[in-house]
């Protein structure tokens, strides 16, 4: 066994000492190091410098009463990009939330054959699925577009197809920046998109369904003079920049379907309901007395003249010549064909000296009593000697 002495021990501490004091001199941070932590530290302070202006922007979305609290944490906006949404305020009143009410139940009403129902115009409608069943129905026609999509692409695609075959039924124009809406009807076709109904605007939804419920003469009425205020917020200059817009969703029924002079269908309808049923009698009298010569009757005066058919069949009795077969549909099988044959009955009635009648073709394949009642008066008038 070898042993130490005291000298070679305290020899062997010295040197212990003089290896852990070169040891930890090893570990001193280089001067890149510091330079990087300093680094670090200034990235942090400009992350909780951006963390700071995002809440401060958030604070003053959820602040701001001209603002949707539901809404304030969405607004993650490019430079000029805007978004728009209902003020609260809005969203409660009365009026908005019947006229919500009343579309939903005419949608239901449509779509009943099909088993869907729509609670929420904004949930329910947004991917383009219920939507596009809807313009199926109204317009008996079959869009090429997927049953069920799931993505956000194929959903806006579905929206974009279903929009543009709605904008070409109302007779909008496609858009431009020289003609952005419809004189004739009167609405804008800047007030819907896909991407403003995919991303759920209440007011762009409305827009459209009342658009449609218009031309379509839905068998409803709308609660009169429904507006909103609409923010719109967009970023400028990095910062968040609010403007308030007035949306007038509904003006009266009677300017939104056209009649802007009463006449004594009004009155008959608003005042005597009791006796629209004689005028009916009279009428389906007048109108077989002349089909039952080409060996057709008419039973069901609600029903029985909206694909057109036995208009133009009528006109050409009462005043004498034959209509060739070619010029009209004689089994009209889609909402367009139905639309031709009445459009083509009435040009025939101008022709013959009638004037030009208050109903749209639309109103009658649509199975609007009054406007039919309209066109069938209007040829007794000027018939009703002739035998």
């Amino acid at each position: 066994m070898s042993c130490f002495t005291t000298h070679e021990a305290k020899e062997n501490d010295e040197e212990d000492s003089r290896v852990f004091k070169r040891h930890k001199t090893t570990f001193v941070e280089p001067k890149e190091d510091k330079d990087k932590e300093k680094e670090k530290k200034k990235e942090k302070k400009v992350y909780r410098d951006e963390v700071n202006e995002l809440q401060e922007e958030g604070k003053h979305a959820i602040d701001d009463p001209s603002l949707s609290p539901d809404l304030a944490g969405t607004f993650i906006l490019d430079e000029g990009e805007e978004r728009s949404m209902i003020e609260p305020a809005s969203r409660d009143d009365l009026k908005f939330k019947e006229l919500q009410k009343v579309l939903i139940e005419w949608i239901n009403d449509t779509l009943v054959e099909n088993r869907i129902i729509v609670k929420d115009i904004e949930e329910d409608l947004f991917d383009g699925q219920i939507l596009g069943k809807l313009i199926e129905k109204l317009a008996d026609i079959k869009l090429e577009v997927a049953e069920v999509t799931q993505s956000e692409q194929g959903q806006k695609q579905k929206l974009k197809t279903v929009l543009d075959t709605t904008n070409r039924l109302l007779n909008l124009p496609r858009w431009n920046h020289q003609q952005k809406w419809s004189m004739e009807m009167g609405w804008r076709q800047d007030k819907w998109s896909a991407d403003s109904i995919h991303s759920k605007n209440i007011v762009a939804i409305i827009h459209l369904l009342v658009a449609l419920a218009q031309h379509f003469r839905a068998p409803i009425r709308f609660p009169e003079h429904v507006s909103v205020n609409v923010v719109v917020v967009q970023r400028r200059d990095g910062q968040l920049a609010t403007r308030k817009v007035a949306e007038e969703l509904t003006t009266t029924n009677d300017m939104m379907q056209g009649k802007f002079e009463r006449d004594a269908f009004d009155t008959l309808f608003d005042h005597a309901p009791d006796k629209l049923n004689v005028v009916k009698r009279s009428l389906i009298t007048f109108v077989n007395k002349h089909l039952n010569k080409i060996n057709l009757e008419v039973t069901d005066l609600d029903t029985q003249f909206a694909d057109g058919v036995y208009l133009v069949l009528l006109m050409g009795l009462l005043e004498g010549y034959f209509v060739p077969l070619y010029s009209f549909h004689l089994t009209p099988d889609s909402f367009d064909q139905k639309v031709h044959n009445v459009q083509f009955s009435l040009e025939l009635m101008q022709d013959g000296g009638l004037p030009k009648p208050k109903a749209r073709p639309e109103d009658i394949v649509n199975l609007d009593l009054k406007a039919n009642l309209r066109v069938l008066y209007n040829l007794f008038t000027k018939y009703k000697h002739l035998n």
